[in-house]
């Protein structure tokens, strides 16, 4: 559903349009909460910790997969941007074909690899049996993960954005429900977790190939459309293989700390897990809040408004830092509390570790919101290099404290590994966007039209789950009246200023 931000209050259209999906990345983030709670409560601290063990690995391979298949879907929002059908079902093939292959190596490998990369992340050996379990029943049903993640993608690559959510909604519920009947009522285990996502993931693929067939004619395919050429299938692969490298670089750094956390012991990795699930409540509104800045930007972009950018982004980042404030001081006031949640009682020590790591995370949020905001909008205005290179810091960052502070000073070390990293990616986007402000603040202004455009929003993985994390904009042709009233408001002079008078006046 194609939405204008170019017109309206830029603090309350990036508000409005941070709602639907801070509600999906809530979502995602109950899920968790849940899962977690009942593992701990019913397996113990232990089983929860194996869990945990597992997240990065997840991360690294299925986050890869994950990235690519976002990433497949750019060529179909084009296509359909176009309004050309045809290139709308040849994409929707050729990222189906890639997906397939993918899913192909992952079920067969990943399983085969995952004792062994366990055993090499240094994972602890009580929990060894678990955490293979685990990862290995994941892996094995990566393929209904990946096509819900992709029919997902296409499904808003041409417009619709809340389809997706319901889908995701429901298998989050569904999850939930499973996990309760595997593991605390028929007593599955860890294993009985991970089929309980695997399922419900299932379930939501079916969901979305039936919402196809009936409701999207244009995705209807035909014999002919899955004719596809190899120049069709490297366009995919050259947009998706560096949004998927992209989650890998993330995922070097998680294990990184994964394996600091293994060599402190199974309470560190029960803390730092549960912590983490507190944790990912709080980050999915400054997450929400950073695609909705970076969607405004690019809208307005596109429309010719540079004035409301500096206006938005400068607005954006003062919510996120009072969000962040509030945050902070909700977890430092009752994160212990939340952590007894998961474990219960007479684990004082995990609930300790996990205690301090979330008044760490509570002190330093507001570096996140600033990351947030300042990246969103840099990749809104089409800037790749500098999100990347932020990207590259946060590895190092985190790599660093994990190694060398995890090292100096135990888990105290190792939960700075985050903050760290946020402040290290800040210190680079604040002078960044501070140049491009100032250069947008020399360019001319539109007329204040609305401008349509078809939003993708890219899913990539956060701690082993998947969250918005950025987008991509394919404009959409406008009227041919308005095109020239635009061209010549950008020419400038006198004629250009009275005819953004009359256009603000039609808008009005």
């Amino acid at each position: 559903m194609s939405k204008s931000l170019t017109t309206g209050s830029p603090w309350r259209v990036i508000l409005l349009f941070a709602v639907p999906l801070l509600i999906g990345n809530v979502v995602q983030q109950l899920y968790q909460f849940a899962d977690a709670v009942v593992v701990g409560r019913h397996l113990g601290v232990d089983s929860l910790a194996a869990v945990g063990a597992t997240g990065s690995l997840l991360f690294l391979l299925l986050g890869f997969a994950w990235g690519m298949t976002s990433g497949f879907a750019i060529p179909t929002a084009q296509a359909f941007g176009a309004r050309d059908h045809g290139a709308v079902r040849r994409s929707v093939a050729s990222g189906t074909i890639l997906t397939a292959i993918a899913t192909l190596v992952l079920t067969v490998g990943a399983p085969l690899i995952a004792g062994p990369a366990l055993e090499l992340m240094q994972t602890p050996p009580e929990l060894m049996h678990d955490a293979t379990v685990f990862a290995q029943i994941s892996f094995l049903g990566s393929g209904a993960i990946m096509f819900f993640n992709y029919l997902a993608a296409i499904i808003r690559a041409i417009g619709d954005s809340r389809t997706p959510l319901v889908f995701l909604t429901l298998a989050c519920l569904l999850n939930i429900g499973l996990v309760i009947l595997m593991v605390g009522v028929l007593d599955w285990g860890v294993g009985g977790a991970a089929l309980a996502t695997v399922l419900s993931q299932t379930v939501s693929v079916v969901l979305c190939l039936e919402w196809i067939r009936r409701r999207i004619p244009v995705l209807r395919m035909g014999r002919g459309d899955w004719r596809v050429s190899r120049a069709d299938l490297g366009e995919h692969l050259r947009l998706g293989l560096p949004m998927g490298f992209q989650a890998s670089i993330i995922a070097i750094g998680t294990i990184t700390v994964q394996i600091a956390l293994n060599g402190l012991g199974a309470d560190a990795v029960a803390a730092y897990t549960t912590a983490s699930r507190v944790d990912g409540l709080a980050v999915a509104l400054l997450q929400s809040l950073g695609l909705a800045a970076s969607m405004y930007v690019a809208q307005n972009l596109g429309g010719g408004r540079p004035d409301r950018i500096r206006r938005g982004v400068l607005q954006a980042t003062w919510m996120a830092i009072g969000a962040s404030i509030v945050l902070g001081a909700l977890l430092i006031a009752f994160g212990a509390a939340l952590v007894e949640l998961f474990v219960g009682t007479g684990a004082e020590e995990v609930v300790e570790m996990a205690a301090l790591m979330l008044r760490i995370n509570g002190l330093t949020y507001w570096s996140l919101g600033v990351l947030f905001i300042l990246r969103g909008a840099l990749q809104g205005l089409g800037h790749a290099m500098i999100p990347t290179v932020t990207g590259v810091i946060e590895l190092v960052m985190r790599v660093g404290a994990a190694v060398v502070l995890g090292s100096a000073f135990g888990f105290v070390g190792v939960a700075w590994s985050n903050p760290l990293a946020w402040i290290g990616a800040a210190i680079v986007l604040v002078p960044a966007y501070a140049v491009a402000h100032r250069q947008l603040g020399r360019m001319p202004v539109a007329p204040a039209v609305a401008t349509p455009t078809t939003p993708i929003a890219v899913v990539g993985p956060t701690d082993g789950s998947m969250v918005v994390d950025a987008i991509v904009t394919q404009p959409i042709a406008l009227p041919t009246r308005t095109e020239s009233l635009v061209a010549v408001v950008r020419a400038g002079g006198r004629r250009g200023r009275l005819t953004r008078r009359r256009a603000e006046r039609g808008a009005r």
